[in-house]
């Protein structure tokens, strides 16, 4: 019997290809899709601008024009932005996309009203978030003054860098680089930063002059009405108070995966990203995802790459043939891993990215199945846990199609 579908699914307006983010991944794979003639390429973004987190990111570390200039956030925003547009990709903003009528359509909604739009491909590229205070379960009073860095780009993006919208003492709370771009983007606003909380050695925090607790962590937050200080522990076990009416609270990424969860698609253990293998399909054919909606707070870069890679992937499903769901054996972790991507190994060789939940030292990694080991070593120097470890894929070719799961396993 042939499957009619829903009204909504029949009245949807039909694209070729759906990109739902209009970050580095998501424009990187419209204008990799548009450029190869993969038809109509349509990016959806629900902030009114297009770029993702990058366009509030006002400092260098974004690579260089073409002349060799370094490029800040907005720069490289622009730039992706501008790439997928002359490609041929349309770039939407404004427009929220709430569900889905159908394995390949969507519901969305705009100022121009309500809308579903089919696709014969949809990719999904809605990045992800540092964690709030909540979700971090942090204790103490509710208090103003925590935010997350995010919050204290957009809030500088949006009003400009005035302390009375921020405070005037700031704890910065992480040890990753967005722990030293918040000191910065704090001081550029007049914001005296006091102290850096890192859980990391103090080799892995780089906070510019400003004193540094390692191997520390924020435990209580205290005040009436506005933060007055935050409570923190040591290795040594000791409690102490630090004054500040500000908190910052950087790392900790959260993907942004409401979208993939109300479609159905199972996610990965660890990192809560849509669970794909190596050529980013995952379980709904058709349906790809990428960037840091998999593995957030990697750089723009390595997200842009991914929005190139899954562009192939797409094109090749566009090419004909069966639609094919994600495949292949589940990778799992042990040990100190916070994800494994991606969590399925297919049978074409693919590199793992890995993740600690915390700062490791030289750890042995060791990769198993069956109880065979297929992949043993130690990285060298310090693993932060703020950076992924990439691991080739020569040991795949050791992996039993037939067997059991995956394990990579770390050990401090």
């Amino acid at each position: 019997m042939r499957h009619e579908g829903t009204r909504e699914e029949r009245a949807a307006r039909a694209v070729d290809v759906l990109v739902v983010g209009a970050g580095p991944a998501g424009l990187a794979a419209a204008a990799r899709l548009a450029a190869a003639g993969a038809g109509r390429v349509e990016v959806l973004e629900r902030e009114p601008e297009a770029g993702g987190a990058a366009r509030l990111c006002a400092h260098p570390g974004f690579g260089a024009d073409r002349r060799g200039r370094p490029l800040d956030g907005p720069g490289y925003a622009g730039r992706a932005v501008r790439a997928a547009v002359r490609a041929g990709a349309a770039v939407r903003t404004g427009v929220s996309v709430t569900g889905w009528a159908g394995p390949l359509v969507l519901e969305t909604t705009a100022p121009t009203g309500l809308e579903a739009v089919r696709a014969r491909a949809v990719v999904l590229a809605t990045g992800a978030r540092e964690r709030a205070r909540p979700a971090r379960l942090l204790p103490g009073t509710r208090v103003r003054g925590v935010l997350t860095a995010g919050e204290l780009q957009r809030t500088v993006a949006l009003f400009g860098p005035r302390p009375e919208r921020i405070g005037q003492r700031a704890v910065v709370a992480g040890d990753g680089p967005e722990a030293g771009h918040a000191v910065r983007l704090l001081r550029r606003a007049g914001v005296a930063v006091v102290a850096v909380v890192g859980e990391g050695p103090r080799a892995a925090v780089r906070a510019g002059g400003v004193p540094v607790l390692a191997e520390t962590a924020v435990t209580e937050v205290t005040g009436r009405g506005r933060l007055a200080g935050v409570a923190v522990r040591g290795r040594d076990g000791r409690p102490r108070t630090v004054g500040c009416d500000t908190l910052v609270l950087t790392g900790d990424w959260v993907p942004e995966h409401a979208l993939a969860r109300a479609g159905g698609l199972p996610l990965a253990p660890g990192g809560r990203g849509p669970l794909v293998d190596g050529a980013l399909r995952t379980a709904v054919p058709g349906v790809f995802a990428a960037g840091g909606l998999l593995h957030g707070g990697e750089p723009a870069a390595r997200a842009a790459a991914e929005g190139r890679a899954v562009a192939t992937a797409v094109l090749a499903h566009l090419g004909g043939g069966a639609p094919r769901a994600a495949e292949g054996l589940p990778v799992e972790t042990s040990g100190p891993l916070r994800w494994v991507h991606p969590g399925l190994l297919g049978p074409a060789p693919a590199p793992l990215l890995l993740q600690a939940e915390h700062t490791l030292v030289r750890p042995l990694l060791t990769v198993r199945q069956d109880g065979r080991v297929l992949h043993r070593g130690r990285p060298a120097g310090v693993l932060p846990a703020w950076r992924s470890l990439r691991l080739d894929a020569r040991w795949t070719r050791g992996a039993d199609p037939g067997g059991g799961p995956v394990v990579v396993d770390v050990r401090e």
